[in-house]
Parts: C-alpha cells; structure tokens; sequence
C-alpha cells in the first residue's frame, strides 16, 4: 500500500533537489524517497557506544588503524605559539 506525503520546503532547496534528481534521471518523489531511505541505512549503520565493551572495542579498532609516532605534546605546543606570535607581528 503505497501513501502520500506532502512535504513543505523552500523554494530554494525544491530547487536545488529537483534539480539533483533530474540529474540522477529520477522524479523528484523517487529522489525524496531514496534520500529518505539513505538516511535511515545510515542511522541504522551507526555504532552505538552504548556500554563499556563496545567503547573498549571502539578504541582498540581506532589504535589499529593508526600508524607512526605521535609528535611530542611540548614541540607542537611551540609550534602553535610561534604561529602566533608570527601572525600578530
């Protein structure tokens, strides 16, 4: 069963999607309507940090995936202020 929906926006966005949808070679409802159900997949995708494992396991992956040396706190810190004092010469 299928429903209709009225949706109110901006001249300027009914624009811009009508537009992206003639690109795509899509009406505009078919475009709403894959824009809508891409939202929902990538809502439903999302990583729930929920409890203390899924934040653990979280971490170990983000570690793996890192490569190299992170550079020394005090040298960045320099860094930075150097910048500064360069841009308010």
């Amino acid at each position: 069963m299928t429903k209709r929906v009225q949706v109110i926006l901006e001249e300027e966005d009914a624009a811009r999607f009508k537009a992206q949808a003639s690109s795509e070679s899509k009406s505009l409802s078919a475009w709403l309507r894959d824009a809508g159900k891409r939202v929902l997949e990538l809502d439903r995708n999302k990583r729930r940090l929920t409890d203390a494992a899924s934040l653990r396991k979280f971490f170990k992956e983000c570690n793996e995936q890192e490569r190299g040396k992170e550079p020394d706190w005090e040298i960045q810190k320099k860094l930075i202020l150097e910048g500064y004092r360069l841009r308010n010469i």
